[in-house]
């Protein structure tokens, strides 16, 4: 008892720390700025964060939200991601126990995490992570269970190709069509990459559950968002955000929504 939890204690800081690099990717990826040089430094001012400012979440609180420098307001993103990141990895810890898997799986999530932040602050999903990301879900498939087609590091690696592949052709199909009757892209190809590296990692059922709820949530959000008013039948939402979710609902409960699905059949 006393082992488990010094191991969530560990999975939560490591999630912590993880989640202070991810605002750095997330902020400076879109503006091509190195995610390793410069230090970091106060969008406002442009002073240098001393290292007791930048203690994930703690420096946040300690300083009131503001720069200590010019007294600016820190986004509350910062700690939020931070936080989540960490909420992630714990969950992943109970989730997979102390597994390759649970490593994976926090890979996993904090790649679907900097996606749909720096999608929804810039309807962007950049190809620094998205293809890396089907890569690494690929190479790894061999030592996790999840897409596996058959027994063997082969089955392993045709079912992390099947659901790329799968994640992919959906979604093009999608965006094809589209572009045929409407003559506009109805959605970015960020979005098929990005299906595609779900797919990587999880194999075509998670494919399949991951593009259902992303489907079924963004639809959700969209007629609430025209409910409320401001927010036509042509305006764009955020579609990797909702990707992002439902890979988590695919990387946490996909194996027991599949087989729920299957006894209803």
């Amino acid at each position: 008892m006393h082992l488990q939890a010094l191991l969530g204690v560990y999975a939560a800081v490591l999630g912590l720390i993880v989640g202070s690099y991810l605002n750095v990717l997330i902020y400076r990826l879109p503006r091509g700025i190195s995610t390793v040089l410069p230090r970091s430094r106060c969008p406002e001012c442009e002073a240098p964060i001393r290292a007791l400012d930048n203690v994930p979440v703690l420096s946040y609180l300690l300083l009131g939200g503001r720069c200590r420098a010019c007294r600016a307001r820190i986004s509350w993103r910062y700690p939020g991601i931070e936080a989540a990141t960490s909420a992630l990895f714990v969950a992943c810890l109970l989730r997979f126990g102390i597994s390759f898997d649970a490593v994976a799986a926090a890979v996993f999530c904090s790649l679907l995490l900097a996606l749909a932040i720096i999608d929804v602050e810039h309807m962007l999903l950049p190809d620094a992570l998205t293809y890396p990301g089907v890569a690494l879900g690929i190479l790894l498939q061999p030592l996790l269970p999840w897409a596996r087609l058959w027994d063997g590091p082969w089955g392993a690696l045709a079912g992390a190709a099947a659901g790329a592949l799968l994640g992919a052709g959906v979604l093009l199909a999608v965006w094809s069509g589209w572009y045929l009757l409407r003559h506009e892209e109805g959605m970015g190809l960020g979005d098929v990459k990005m299906l595609a590296m779900i797919g990587a990692f999880l194999g075509w059922k998670g494919t399949l559950v991951a593009l259902f709820f992303g489907a079924l949530s963004g639809a959700v959000v969209g007629i609430a968002l025209m409910a409320w008013g401001g927010f036509g039948a042509r305006s764009k939402l955020p579609f990797g955000a909702f990707l992002a979710l439902g890979g988590l609902v695919a990387l946490f409960a996909g194996e027991p929504l599949v087989q729920a699905y299957a006894r209803l059949l």
